[in-house]
């Protein structure tokens, strides 16, 4: 199984690959901006392994993008990748439309371009993984919960800008069959997150 992950020196992404590499069947590409959040330092142990592969890339190049695919021929392309923090949205939206659609758009456009290239029976185990988050579902209610039939309600710029981007992907799979999976995740947190988010913030103050 051979794994295209964008975004994967973030927090979520980096964590995916270290579980995913103690398959020795998995084959992994990271392909990363390495933008302030993220970090090589934790992907470490896994460094010259033969079924891991870093490459610095941004998912708003064409280019950049086309070439991993067509070198690597991912079976899975998963989207970890994102501007990903409701106050430095509020302070700079731009830059959350820009890598959170516009690259989004960009991830699909070319995937879709790899996956028509493809015989059927790759076809068949093709999957785009889109991650995301619950906050386009917008406010939670004291008493309620969000379930997957939760209507979009995004209340920032990054919220509405994940929402944008997983309108996208199922506009992708609607209209030209690309097979897709959204997660929207609540509230990660774990080991090296970076430390600008709520749990690893308050115990470092602590």
């Amino acid at each position: 199984m051979k794994i295209l992950v964008t975004g994967g020196a973030g927090f979520i992404g980096g964590n995916f690959i270290m579980r995913q590499m103690q398959n020795e069947d998995v084959k992994i590409l990271n392909f990363d901006k390495l933008t302030y959040a993220g970090n090589l330092e934790a992907l470490k142990p896994i460094e010259g392994k033969s079924n891991y592969e870093f490459i610095r890339g941004d998912i708003c190049s064409y280019v950049d993008v086309r070439n991993a695919l067509e070198s690597f021929k991912p079976h899975v392309f998963i989207n970890f990748a994102a501007e990903s923090h409701v106050d430095r949205s509020i302070d700079g939206p731009l830059k959350f439309i820009q890598t959170n659609i516009v690259g989004t758009s960009i991830l699909l456009n070319e995937s879709l371009k790899y996956f028509n290239s493809l015989n059927l029976k790759q076809k068949e185990k093709f999957i785009f993984m889109h991650v995301s988050t619950d906050e386009v579902y917008g406010s939670l209610d004291k008493e309620d919960f969000f379930t997957e039939e939760t209507s979009y309600a995004p209340n920032s710029p990054y919220s509405a800008s994940k929402a944008s981007s997983d309108h996208l992907v199922r506009a992708w799979n609607h209209t030209y069959g690309l097979p897709i999976i959204v997660a929207n995740c609540s509230n990660n947190y774990g080991p090296n997150q970076f430390p600008e988010k709520l749990i690893p913030l308050s115990i470092i103050n602590c």
